[in-house]
């Protein structure tokens, strides 16, 4: 019967674990199967086109009856980062001269010591580690598609020359000062040893020696099986992929003997007993646990409540933009008044700002500032007294507009207010402004030339000032002209010990702020309380009729 047919996608599988990554282990199993100039196939029409059946490919006896000598089969397990040393690392560091660094006088020892205890287990298959100098030349060296005629690309040339930082790797206890801090004009070399990702990344590369059976340990006859690479977020990418249902890859060299190889891959790392499991699961927990309670720590115990019947707002603000005005270089003075009765803010806090001079950009036919300046105050409601009709008032936010010429003196360019938004979340808010006038062209040419203009001296007047006691204010005779425009980015969070008490005890509180929860459907503060409203004269309404209903009992029970 055939066997399977080749697997010819060679790309890279990624995958992610939670168990340490030298628990991984992989076999792999290589076999020469014939010389190419012996292969002998079934046409295509009889397997599919394209696809060559495995048994087909039958190694050819000698005159003698002889198969295929031992070394033409292999197999063995090897684990994460485990050093097998190929014939021509062994017949290398067995030279002492050879020997330049730390590591190789290291792989020195170790290979004195195999060929004390009788040799290294492998014959073929070998292995470069994280620190051996492949690592760094492998990206480069190995080709990006498998056509003979291939031209890397720019990003391909670039990406080769990409190092990445190991795990393991510890910097200097101090740091030495460089005599050039900043390099005008690096060099290939210089961007290629000084470009580096910050991911911490592992490699492993899981070789073969193809050559021939006397001629083991030429660089020329390596080959790349796998290579596996594990970064420190437990992200595994392996290439080719395991090799697991699907049939094994092949090797044909293009040397002077071209060999027909198939080689497999398979993940055989040891399953997790149940105690294992159950003990990893204990110690997440814990781990977990103790996360929680240096959060909690960092939080606090005690969460800070506003005083009972008060209703915190909380706002954290931004100044986006201006267009739409005569002259560059502007800059916005806001505030945000308190409404005189029933409104408090703390002693420290700030209730207005100025932003940055800010330049101006065309934006289609206006000039737009962006200043993106923040911005957060806060503020505390008590209403004490419900026996009065008036809905609350609400917070202003106020602003002023002004330009700055080449001689840093300021002009007016347009004052507005806008009600601060009486529900949580986020709001962008556009406010029209204008600006007063005088008559006369010598007025505009003072403000072009020396600056000044037409000031309020109470910018709450641009709408009806907190200090006003009349019934009417009367703005005649003041000559204005609309200006352009401020945006506003405010989110705005409302806090109170009403939304943490239940439906039932809810009933029973007395003050408005409190029963704002059962109304939390509406649409602002103004229409809970209007909607209060109106529940308390209904039960006042019931109560006077309760009243005459009992009385009309009383008669008829003492007649």
């Amino acid at each position: 019967m055939a066997e399977a047919v080749w697997s010819t996608d060679t790309g890279e599988a990624v995958y992610r674990s939670r168990d340490p990554v030298r628990n991984l282990r992989l076999r792999v199993r290589l076999q020469r199967i014939t010389s190419s100039h012996f292969l002998h196939y079934h046409p295509a029409t009889q397997l599919g086109k394209d696809l060559i059946g495995l048994a087909t490919f039958r190694p050819q006896p000698t005159a003698s009856g002889h198969r295929p000598e031992e070394d033409e089969e292999e197999e063995i397990v090897i684990g994460w980062q485990e050093k097998l040393f190929s014939q021509f690392e062994v017949d290398l560091y067995q030279n002492e001269a050879a020997c330049q660094s730390p590591l190789d006088y290291q792989y020195r020892q170790e290979i004195l010591k195999l060929e004390n205890s009788g040799g290294k287990k492998n014959r073929r298959i070998f292995t470069y580690t994280d620190s051996d100098r492949y690592t760094n030349l492998e990206e480069h060296c190995q080709r990006m598609t498998t056509a003979a005629s291939e031209m890397p690309s720019f990003l391909v040339e670039r990406m080769a020359n990409v190092r990445r930082r190991r795990q393991d790797r510890r910097g200097m206890e101090g740091s030495i000062l460089k005599s050039r801090i900043v390099t005008w004009e690096p060099s290939e070399e210089f961007v290629r040893n000084n470009h580096v990702i910050n991911t911490p990344l592992q490699t492993m590369h899981i070789m073969a020696d193809l050559g021939p059976c006397k001629k083991l340990g030429y660089k020329k006859y390596e080959h790349v099986l796998c290579t596996l690479k594990v970064d420190s977020n437990g992200v595994i990418t392996v290439k080719p992929d395991f090799t697991g249902l699907k049939g094994p890859y092949r090797i044909e060299t293009e040397w002077e003997k071209q060999e027909l190889w198939k080689y497999t891959i398979d993940n055989v790392s040891p399953l997790a007993q149940p105690e294992e499991e159950e003990q990893e699961q204990r110690v997440l927990k814990d781990l977990y646990g103790r996360h929680k309670e240096y959060l909690s720590s960092l939080v606090g115990t005690d969460f800070e409540l506003p005083v009972p019947g008060t209703l915190r707002l909380f706002v954290n603000g931004e100044v986006v933009s201006a267009q739409g005005y005569e002259y560059d270089n502007l800059y916005v003075h806001f505030f945000v008044e308190l409404p005189a009765t029933n409104w408090s803010s703390p002693a420290f806090q700030q209730l207005s700002g100025v932003t940055q001079t800010c330049a101006t950009k065309s934006l289609g036919m206006d000039k737009v500032a962006y200043f993106s300046y923040p911005f957060t105050f806060e503020a505390f409601f008590l209403h004490e007294d419900e026996s009065t009709d008036a809905l609350p008032e609400w917070p202003v936010l106020y602003c002023e507009v002004l330009s700055l010429d080449f001689w840093q003196r300021y002009r007016v360019e347009g004052y507005g207010a806008v009600v601060l938004p009486a529900t949580p979340g986020s709001h962008t808010l556009t406010v029209s402004t204008w600006r007063p006038v005088e008559l006369g062209t010598v007025a505009e040419l003072r403000r072009f030339f020396i600056g000044g203009s037409l000031e309020l001296e109470d910018l709450s007047y641009v709408r009806i000032p907190g200090s006003f006691k009349g019934e009417r204010l009367s703005r005649f005779g003041l000559r204005t002209e609309t200006t352009g425009t401020v945006s506003f980015r405010l989110h705005c969070l409302q806090q109170s010990r009403a939304f943490m008490e239940s439906s039932s005890l809810r009933k029973r509180m007395r003050s408005v702020l409190d029963r704002l929860e059962g109304f939390s459907q509406q649409s602002s503060i103004h229409n809970v309380l209007e909607a209060f409203r109106r529940a308390r004269r209904r039960m006042q309404e019931a109560r006077e009729s309760l009243a005459q209903d009992l009385v009309s009992t009383s008669e008829a029970l003492v007649s």
